[in-house]
């Protein structure tokens, strides 16, 4: 597993973050962002479907669970699900995360509440925290990539 620690003072650094990531994803991929209420998740999900050629608005799954995006547009397909709705992992088979998840990769908030990704390969996991008051200080996201991210580290 290899790592990297990047402070994000501002939205511009956000979505730079998030373009370096896009430029490195496959399919096949999950990008799980951890962090509490607040932290920037969807921000940098955002960002990461711009970078990949989203035009437009990218609403937030907490309430659908999952949002599936095509390529074309995007370079690849990508699933942006957000599990903090999430009782119990074995939810992930009624909702159908795997047949989402043929062929794309998958942007996950609250990894945790699916029981989590870091046994994957292709996992590239990100801890989002504030800094200052209210994370009024930008964020720090510091990044875990599993076998398949060694030399493409954002």
């Amino acid at each position: 597993m290899t790592g990297s620690r990047e402070v994000l003072p501002d939205l511009a650094s956000m979505a730079a973050f998030g373009e370096r990531i896009a430029a490195r994803l496959q399919p096949g991929d999950v990008v799980a962002l951890e962090g509490g209420l607040g932290a920037g998740k969807t921000t940098l999900a955002r960002a990461i479907l711009a970078a990949l050629g989203h035009d437009g608005e990218v609403p937030s799954p907490t309430f659908t669970i999952i949002e599936a995006y095509a390529a074309p547009p995007l370079r690849l397909p990508v699933v942006h699900a957000d599990f903090y709705r999430l009782d119990d992992p074995s939810e992930l088979a009624e909702i159908g995360l795997d047949d989402y998840r043929d062929g794309a990769a998958l942007i996950a908030e609250w990894p945790d509440h699916a029981g989590g990704f870091g046994q994957e390969r292709g996992c590239l996991a990100i801890a989002l925290t504030g800094l200052g008051e209210s994370g009024q200080g930008g964020r720090i996201a510091i990044a875990h990539g599993g076998a398949d991210w060694v030399g493409r580290m954002p």
